[in-house]
């Protein structure tokens, strides 16, 4: 596995939070989709069946003979990195951890009764060891914050989409279950992209590994600053065609595309909440139980105002717009979608129908 250069970093000491609750870094939209996914319809009858059915021991058979353990004798500097993402988490229960050969870089945390951490073998040759300290550590966040049940049921939905007759719903109902999870996954990942920069405190080390997981091994050739314009450009580009566009090309997606991810993360290491966090003020998890549910809604309500308010992608500005009352729904869509604007938008649809529109209703 060589090339990794973990030697030529020197260790520093890190910050450790006692108690951590999860929801100390969980991103609002990752508290709001899985709601959102409780609420569905068919998901508890699915739920309830894939966990009692699910091979749970049959999956850690799996891993145990055909993948590598990490532990003192095997990865062991792998294994340094998991006991001390645990520690600066405070997850006592360390997740057993394997390495598997596979071309593309990848990890995930799976398991119903006890979470299970995976990272592939392009990963660990792709990362130095604090862009690989992030990762592990985003992947205990995933089981700090009990990710890793439902990425068990959409790992199995999505690999057994054909197979699942036995389920006592239709195909649509399925199909609803699987692409809501994989939209809560996808929110789940800027959470333990969160839970990574705690345990790693190096944000650059947390974007070159975002990077790196983008262009591949070539930081020579990259840019911190041009990367995370890239996400700007993402959200802004286009008209409401695109942003169209945008939804169906995440949906079959399980994680948000990479510069997005980076863009949250470095916008999460500048708030005042990381902050608060990184000087010992953080929600606990012996308070998890007193949590209000109501607070937890009102701040999820708070960050989706607040991106529709800021964002710069077409869709979302004339959301906010239409719930401004600025205009009304059917002249915006009108005006986006043919390139029209303003008055002279109107003069024009006016002359070609010699003034008969002028009544129109939107």
């Amino acid at each position: 596995m060589g090339g990794t250069g973990f030697e030529k970093v020197p260790a520093r000491e890190r910050r450790r939070f006692e108690g951590i609750s999860s929801r100390a870094y969980e991103h609002p939209a990752d508290r709001s989709a899985l709601v959102a996914l409780r609420k569905l319809t068919g998901f508890d009858t699915v739920f309830k069946a894939l966990s009692g059915l699910l091979p749970e021991r049959s999956l850690r058979l799996l891993f145990l003979s055909d993948s590598v353990r990490v532990g003192e004798t095997q990865f062991p500097h792998l294994y340094a990195m998991l006991r001390d993402a645990c520690y600066v988490l405070d997850l006592e229960q360390v997740p057993q951890m394997y390495v598997q050969q596979d071309p593309k870089p990848n990890a995930m945390c799976i398991g119903l009764d006890e979470p299970i951490i995976v990272v592939t073998t392009a990963l660990v040759e792709l990362l130095d060891e604090e862009e690989m300290r992030a990762v592990v550590g985003h992947e205990v966040g995933h089981a700090l914050s009990g990710h890793s049940v439902y990425r068990t049921v959409l790992l199995f939905l999505t690999n057994l989409a054909l197979k699942v007759a036995w389920i006592p719903l239709g195909t649509v109902a399925i199909t609803a279950i699987v692409t809501a999870l994989r939209e809560w996954f996808r929110k789940s990942e800027l959470s333990a992209d969160r839970a990574g920069l705690l345990v790693g405190q190096d944000v650059q080390a947390s974007m070159r590994g975002l990077m790196k997981i983008a262009g591949g091994n070539h930081l020579h050739e990259m840019n911190v600053d041009s990367f995370l314009a890239q996400a700007e450009e993402y959200e802004a580009s286009g008209d409401l065609r695109d942003s169209v566009l945008k939804i169906l090309n995440m949906l079959p997606r399980t994680h948000p595309f990479t510069t997005v991810r980076a863009a949250e993360l470095k916008k999460w290491s500048q708030s005042r909440d990381f902050q608060r966090i990184m000087d010992g003020h953080y929600p606990r998890r012996d308070e998890d139980k007193d949590a209000s549910v109501s607070d937890s809604f009102r701040q999820s309500a708070a960050h989706y105002a607040d991106s529709v308010r800021t964002s710069k992608d077409p869709l979302m500005k004339l959301v906010g717009d239409i719930a401004g009352g600025t205009a009304d729904l059917g002249g915006k869509l009108r005006e986006r979608f043919t390139g029209g604007s303003g008055a002279a938008g109107s003069a024009q649809g006016s002359a070609a129908s010699g003034g008969a529109g002028a009544t129109e209703q939107g």
